[in-house]
């Protein structure tokens, strides 16, 4: 046994662990160790997600965007999430987390969560799960998230928050955004929607958007690439009060709806939401 009692320098924190998936001239990496995030989406070579621990792209489970003070209710329960974002909480639990890897291939992988988690603050067991599939052609993403009980029922959303690149580089143009949703949720001075709907107005926007028909929106970088965010969710937020990104965020409810507008999971009937981006090159062939 060694006796040496010299100081050990602390041991590096390893980098999250990713699984790549790669189809065409794309490839992929979800970090199922930071949130089962994908940590990077790239296009014959091109990066389209902000890059950093804190951005790509998220799962927003069991609830998206803010919840007022914290709290909401089931039944006659009330319960408390940690304020993230004082005097709220913000965007789930299931970014914090570690997920585990229940499947993968090279265009497919599939991960899950338990809601009971130690580390995850949510009062009810159940479990999430992410399927994550590139198109064979390597020219869409489908991604689609389940919420199951195995206990009582509960209210819960679902969604992503995508940190799309507000420019690709090279001298690229800005990203330009195009979507026509039918209305506004009018946004109260505490980032709350007020309950009113109205017009939508110009950007920017940290707002939510109603689409009662599916989500459409398209992304074009002009001359490099134009990417369309598609899902059956009613509902999108869209950020973009940041200069580096632009988030397009389809989700299952609007902020703050466990309480406005509760969406129950149930033994029966679980909450499931898909979105779907496909893109095409802008670049013209010269050759």
């Amino acid at each position: 046994m060694s006796t040496d009692n010299t100081p050990q320098s602390a041991a590096p924190t390893p980098a999250p662990k990713g699984v790549r998936l790669a189809a065409g001239d794309t490839e992929l990496t979800v970090h199922p160790d930071n949130g089962c995030r994908i940590a990077s989406l790239r296009v014959g070579g091109t990066e389209l997600l902000r890059q950093g621990a804190k951005y790509g792209c998220f799962p927003m489970v069991p609830w998206c965007g803010r919840i007022e003070h914290g709290q909401f209710r089931n039944g006659g329960e009330v319960h408390r999430m940690p304020l993230n974002a004082a005097p709220h909480a913000i965007h789930g639990t299931g970014r914090n987390l570690r997920w585990r890897t229940a499947r993968s291939s090279a265009t497919e992988a599939v991960f899950t969560y338990d809601l009971a988690d130690p580390a995850a603050p949510w009062p009810y067991p159940g479990r999430v799960t992410q399927l994550v599939e590139l198109a064979a052609d390597g020219g869409s993403l489908t991604l689609t998230m389940g919420v199951e009980t195995t206990g009582d029922s509960f209210p819960a959303q679902a969604g992503w928050h995508p940190w799309f690149l507000r420019n690709l580089g090279e001298g690229g143009e800005d990203a330009r955004l195009d979507f026509a949703p039918e209305w506004q949720e009018e946004r109260g001075d505490d980032h709350l929607p007020t309950g009113r709907r109205t017009v939508p107005q110009p950007g920017p926007w940290d707002d939510c958007f109603g689409m009662p028909q599916g989500v459409e929106a398209t992304l074009t970088w002009p001359g490099r690439l134009e990417l369309k965010v598609a899902s059956r969710a009613e509902w999108v937020v869209v950020y973009d009060e940041q200069e580096a990104a632009v988030c397009v965020e389809p989700q299952s409810g609007p902020p703050n709806g466990l309480n406005t507008l509760p969406r129950l999971v149930t033994p029966i009937e679980p909450l499931e939401i898909s979105t779907t981006w496909s893109w095409r090159s802008l670049v013209q062939d010269t050759a």
